[in-house]
């Protein structure tokens, strides 16, 4: 991966061009994409402000962006992630939590965008060696799921960024973040042609600085392309290990149940705030004609009987 060093000399935007992130991108929708050619670069700089123990993030632009096929033209923006490693000493092994995100404006029709957005947050010295921070350029769609043009992403445990200090990175293919597992169960009753998941525990990594938060699952099963109505967990106190026990049950006759996917997205929540959900993270496993899930397998080999397994979550 090229890393470029450059100085920086790029004018700011005002903050307030920045757009919180919201429900603009349905994140349910990710799903073992399969993605296009990948090029380009994202150029940005981090500073750390030791006085105040505040991080500071600017992404500045992007240069010779891909061009996805169908649209012929592209409609940028990125969207920025700090992920706190649960464990310094093993980073590439451990759970993160995101602590931040944020989103860039949106610059239309452009393979070569100008952002100039900054945001900033508060950040403990002895916490920046286990931030990573991740940048993820998307091409706006209104109406269906963002494509993906690349992802850049730097550790900040090898950088001294008590200066600001500008990089360019080539943009790589998109990786997922490890940020959690769930043991869930599946049984399947052919008699009654119903299929039942059940969320019975979450692991997930929570910064000690949080608020008190609050967790809920939500299970969407999808057959022949057919999206079924989904079903929800109710909300319970967010703890290292969150216990739902719950059970959510989907007619499924017994044709589709040879060709269905099932998504199991976690979500986090301040009780106190109205419009605080936010994703944690994704759990996808499916069948069909070409491969099947190993713990899709154990159920049909178990008809009737509730086959619980933990499950990694990724974002």
């Amino acid at each position: 991966m090229e890393v470029h060093y450059e100085e920086l000399s790029h004018q700011l935007s005002p903050g307030s061009s920045c757009t919180n992130l919201g429900s603009s991108f349905d994140l349910d929708s990710m799903v073992d994409l399969e993605e296009e050619h990948i090029q380009g670069s994202l150029r940005f700089s981090l500073f750390y402000d030791q006085l105040q123990a505040r991080l500071v993030v600017t992404v500045l632009d992007a240069q010779d962006l891909a061009v996805r096929d169908f649209s012929h033209s592209v409609d940028p923006f990125v969207w920025v992630r700090l992920l706190w490693a649960e464990r310094e000493d093993e980073e590439q092994c451990s759970l993160h939590s995101v602590l931040h995100e944020w989103q860039t404006r949106l610059v239309k029709k452009s393979c070569s965008p100008v952002f100039g957005d900054q945001f900033s947050c508060a950040l403990a010295e002895k916490e920046v060696s286990r931030i990573t921070v991740k940048f993820e350029v998307r091409d706006f769609d209104k109406y269906s799921r963002h494509g993906i043009l690349g992802e850049a992403r730097v550790p900040l445990n090898s950088l001294k960024i008590s200066y600001p200090l500008e990089l360019r990175q080539d943009l790589q293919v998109p990786k997922k973040d490890m940020v959690g597992e769930a043991l869930l169960s599946l049984k399947y009753l052919p008699t009654s042609q119903r299929l039942e998941v059940g969320v019975l525990k979450i692991r997930t990594v929570c910064h000690p600085s949080k608020t008190e938060r609050a967790l809920y699952a939500r299970i969407s099963v999808t057959c022949n392309q057919c999206k079924l109505r989904h079903q929800r967990t109710t909300q319970k106190k967010r703890w290292e290990v969150t216990v739902f026990n719950e059970v959510m049950t989907f007619v499924l006759p017994d044709q589709q149940i040879r060709e269905c996917s099932i998504l199991v997205s976690v979500f986090e929540l301040q009780p106190s705030k109205k419009s605080s959900k936010r994703l944690i993270g994704n759990i996808h496993f499916k069948t069909d004609k070409t491969s099947e899930n190993e713990h899709w397998k154990l159920m049909m080999q178990s008809l009737r009987q509730p086959i619980a397994k933990w499950h990694l979550i990724f974002i």
